[in-house]
């Protein structure tokens, strides 16, 4: 029999949020303003955020074993309340600089930009910060 797929928002704060984590130098750091969906917790729609930019949209085959999806996971590690704003929220993620094709914004932006906005947890989400941290 086979297998069927209902659409919606996938739980990802297992998975994604980390709060302990700090980032190390190598990451590639991102900041969103976000306002969840009525009844998504904070940590979820950040987790979403991580998720939906670096391994959550990837297909589940056979290759699977052969690359490390933990290594390669975005991790939102922090949010902050916006001032002034009491529906959203800043969510900070950590991406493993290896994530990206070596010297491609295009790549950078699409995973970051391309795979998030319109997602269904969130009434807003808002690039409003990437930066590479020292590669030295």
């Amino acid at each position: 029999m086979a297998k069927s797929y209902q659409a919606g928002v996938k739980e990802y704060r297992e998975t994604y949020w980390e709060p302990d984590y700090k980032p190390a130098d190598t990451d590639f750091l991102a900041c969103f303003k976000i306002e969840p969906q009525p009844g998504v917790p904070r940590e979820e729609a950040a987790a979403a955020v991580a998720a939906e930019s670096s391994t959550g949209t990837w297909t589940t085959v056979w290759t699977d074993l052969l690359t490390d999806l933990d290594y390669y996971k975005g991790r939102a590690y922090a949010i902050e309340d916006v001032p002034g704003d009491d529906t959203a929220f800043y969510a900070f993620v950590a991406y493993p600089i290896d994530l990206f094709e070596e010297g491609s914004v295009v790549n950078v932006l699409t995973s970051l930009v391309g795979n998030v906005f319109g997602f269904k947890a969130f009434v807003v989400c808002v690039l409003k910060m990437c930066a590479f941290q020292s590669l030295t």
